[in-house]
């Protein structure tokens, strides 16, 4: 059990990250997370919180706040993309908690004030990892340092603690893009359709997945996947345009052309993935989200996978001790790598409900009430 005296660092206070040192600082842990950005800003993306998610965030108090700012949809809906047949219509209630679609923004900011004062530090970029065998020197590049016991490594497929561990390499560019674009509520109702809460447009080999991302449903929100040849920008993402939009859907459903139609700014975001890590941890160091398990977005569960990485491994410290972090890391590893390595293949593979299924395994899931398994039985 955690003393009160141990030293976390997080590196990445993203979705994961956030969620992480709020646990760990519940459990009686000395945790301060570090974020390269300067701050955070409410930048148009949506983002999915199933029930599984709200589970851990019961632990932190804040599944109230989320769920009160949250669109809360009680179905799932695939639709053909073309014809408008529904494929598949799926219940989101019946799993122990409530599914949400939300702000990214808003929700991070709620995950930010669940860490204690003065614990989150803004406008640490990561320089370099010095791990001495009895504690890591962390560099920063604006000069300043700090020493931990050990370091959560929660900062993104381009992991800077990833690449201490095992080296530079790229992340594989998965030939898709994703189309985002945030809409009024207001500038839909001139249509005579019906703009469901969850749907997702299914194409031979693209897809629109939308949904709103507020309690007071006055924004509409959608991320496409679709085929692109190449990354040619050195960008993280481009401004893209409602031209673009209308070619890449060009005879798609009436309401899928409402929506291109009503979108005033729209932007483009190459889908990146890695191949599976031989390691999740080395020495005082260890990873969590898309830092160890990258995955396209298709299933709208990798940040649900990064939360369920920070819960476990809190399990496992609290479990275990940070005297002997290898133990716990070792457990961690044993306990997330299969469900993670399942969630990221069904979701690359972008089948996950396009047909009528039970997603039980997904949002019924509870990591409190799983059994830890050893090390050895992995």
């Amino acid at each position: 059990m955690s003393n009160g005296k141990e030293k976390i660092a997080i590196i990445g206070a993203g979705l994961g990250g956030t969620v992480a040192g709020a646990l760990l600082q519940h459990a009686g842990f000395d945790v301060n997370v570090y974020e390269q950005a300067p701050s955070f800003s409410r930048l148009g993306a949506g983002i999915h919180m199933g029930p599984n998610v709200l589970k851990i965030f019961e632990r932190i108090g804040i599944d109230k706040k989320v769920i009160s700012i949250s669109s809360t949809p009680s179905h799932w809906f695939s639709r053909d993309g073309i014809t408008g047949e529904y494929t598949a219509r799926v219940p989101l209630v019946g799993y122990g908690q409530t599914y949400c679609t939300v702000h990214r923004g808003d929700l991070q900011a709620i995950q930010c004030d669940a860490l204690q004062p003065g614990t989150l530090h803004f406008g640490k970029k990561l320089a370099r990892l010095d791990d001495s065998g009895t504690d890591v020197l962390i560099a920063f590049e604006d000069g300043t340092s700090v020493r931990a016991d050990i370091v959560i490594g929660a900062d993104g497929i381009n992991s800077r603690v990833r690449e201490t561990l095992l080296g530079e390499e790229r992340p594989n560019y998965s030939g898709w893009v994703g189309h985002r674009a945030l809409i009024s509520s207001d500038k839909l109702k001139k249509y005579d359709l019906t703009f469901e809460d969850c749907v997702k447009w299914w194409g031979p080999d693209r897809h629109m997945m939308v949904y709103y991302t507020t309690a007071r449903r006055d924004e509409y929100y959608y991320v496409t996947g679709v085929p692109h040849p190449a990354w040619e920008f050195d960008s993280a993402f481009v401004d893209s345009s409602r031209d673009e939009m209308a070619a890449s859907f060009k005879g798609y459903h009436p309401i899928i052309q409402a929506l291109i139609d009503s979108t005033d700014e729209v932007t483009k975001w190459p889908l990146f993935n890695r191949n599976p890590l031989p390691l999740w941890s080395k020495g005082r160091l260890v990873l969590l989200g898309d830092a160890c398990h990258p995955m396209k977005p298709h299933m709208a569960q990798g940040a649900a996978m990064a939360i369920e990485d920070a819960a476990m491994l809190t399990r496992c410290l609290t479990e275990t001790g940070i005297t002997d972090f290898r133990s716990a890391f070792g457990l961690y590893e044993a306990n997330r790598r299969d469900r993670a390595t399942r969630v990221q293949n069904v979701s690359n593979a972008n089948t996950f409900l396009l047909e009528q299924e039970d997603p039980a395994w997904v949002y019924g899931y509870d990591i409190y009430a799983e059994p830890l398994k050893s090390e050895t039985a992995a």
